[in-house]
């Protein structure tokens, strides 16, 4: 189970993510091992505000910086503008709600 962030980064290391969590973490989870195509699958098919920030992250990890803007608004975030691997864990540590 995935408590905190330090689980969810220790998480990683295994095959799948935890089977506990949220669409959002489990996108999050993906797009940290490289997986793009399986993170968006699973944030564009759930409708939260968690999905779309995760959704507005992966579009600028691809480059799409106008489909990005969209996400980031749909999500009520502003926009990224820096690293992506800071973002990565600001976006991580919020939905785990900041536990360390």
């Amino acid at each position: 189970m995935v408590v905190n962030v330090a689980a969810f980064i220790a998480s990683l290391g295994g095959a799948t993510p935890a089977p506990d969590l949220n669409a959002p973490l489990a996108g999050l989870w993906w797009a940290a091992k490289g997986d793009w195509d399986q993170a968006h699958r699973i944030v564009q098919d759930d409708n939260g505000r968690d999905a779309a920030w995760v959704h507005a992250y992966l579009h600028r990890v691809e480059g799409d910086l106008g489909n990005a803007g969209y996400w980031y608004r749909q999500a009520g975030q502003p926009t990224a503008n820096g690293s992506l691997q800071a973002e990565w864990e600001r976006i991580a540590a919020t939905l785990l709600g900041s536990k360390t």
